[in-house]
């Protein structure tokens, strides 16, 4: 694929979140923005690049986005090295973010999951503990959902199968929700 090819696929792909993801989209913000104003955090986690964008979200939260306001309450669950190694060797690589969700979250938070294929263990595990904690779920996937699309509050499907497209969706749709936090509770 040249240059301009990726252009033109990832071009396609953006123009096309309005039409399919608005309704779940505004679900999303509105349930995000609620839970922080009342006092609540979200966990953002995916695996590989995915987990790139978890950490790179929480850090637009917590430091800023656009403008200095005052730190968003947000939490990586894909940075503590020695968490995730100790929870795989000694229960499973499944429950390493399923484990920090039963040490970390409140009701009300967000769980905020980011999986291309929406199928990877880790991630559905985790999800269906948040759920049963009373944490809003909120997915970011690729087209379909896989097994995230029946599990979650809110999912954000990329209609797309390819994995670089829908990363690239993602960071767009993460920046986007980073901005709608900042303008809603801080008025800016």
């Amino acid at each position: 694929m040249d240059f301009r090819e990726h252009i033109r696929e990832l071009t396609e792909i953006l123009s096309g979140l309005e039409s399919s993801l608005r309704p779940a989209w505004d679900g999303a913000v509105e349930a995000v923005c609620r839970s922080l104003r009342s006092g609540g955090k979200i966990l953002a986690f995916g695996n590989g690049g995915s987990a790139a964008e978890a950490q790179h979200f929480v850090a637009e939260l917590v430091n800023k986005f656009l403008r200095k306001r005052p730190a968003i309450r947000a939490i990586s669950l894909t940075t503590d090295t020695s968490i995730l190694t100790s929870v795989g060797n000694d229960l499973s690589f499944d429950r390493v973010f399923s484990r920090q969700i039963e040490a970390l979250a409140s009701e009300g938070d967000v769980a905020l999951a980011l999986s291309t294929s929406g199928t990877s263990p880790n991630i559905v595990r985790a999800v269906e503990t948040a759920r049963a904690m009373g944490l809003v779920t909120v997915a970011l996937t690729g087209l379909g959902g896989g097994a995230l699309a029946g599990a979650v509050d809110h999912l954000l499907a990329v209609p797309s199968a390819n994995t670089p497209r829908i990363q690239e969706a993602h960071l767009f749709l993460l920046h986007r929700l980073a901005l709608e936090a900042e303008r809603r509770l801080f008025e800016i």
